[in-house]
């Protein structure tokens, strides 16, 4: 087997050019990992675990909201709604309320403590993304997340329990 056979016409290894989805599965995954590491790390400074912050970026951006849109918006489990609610309150970072049109439901708001502890947090945060991402050009992040979202379709239309 010659070179080029191996290794295509760039010098590129085929298998790069050309993953079995199995490589593209575990390239993905160890990336998840590393990035997921490198962000608990970043909250943990903040003294917010990745729930916290979560729901703290949550209602910071779309305002104030109930428990199950913030779980919806943030991708957060049921199960860990109520334990991080608490927490957060206690902490002094969110305050509940009742909802105007329905009495019955609670909101969540930021309170001047919590708006303290997420503006920085979450600027960091960002800055940290820009520096994680620089390995990817503009063109490359852009058909990167063309391509991720592409996936995460094709994933929720076979997956009829996925949240939709």
């Amino acid at each position: 087997m010659t070179k080029q056979e191996t290794t295509g016409e760039q010098g590129t290894p085929k298998a790069r050019r050309h993953p079995k989805p199995e490589q593209v599965w575990i390239a993905l995954a160890h990336c998840y990992r590393a990035m997921s590491s490198l962000i608990e790390q970043s909250f943990a400074e903040s003294g917010l675990s990745l729930t916290d912050f979560m729901m703290l970026e949550a209602i910071l951006h779309k305002g104030p909201m109930t428990i199950t849109e913030i779980q919806a918006s943030a991708l957060l489990a049921t199960g860990s709604m109520t334990a991080a609610v608490d927490r957060l309150e206690s902490k002094g970072l969110i305050a509940r309320t009742f909802s105007k049109s329905d009495r019955r439901a609670r909101v969540l708001e930021l309170t001047e403590e919590g708006r303290g502890v997420i503006v920085p947090a979450f600027e960091k945060h960002s800055a940290n993304l820009k520096l994680w991402m620089s390995a990817l050009s503009v063109d490359e992040r852009a058909e990167t997340f063309s391509n991720l979202r592409k996936l995460e379709k094709q994933m929720k239309a076979i997956d009829t329990n996925a949240p939709q």
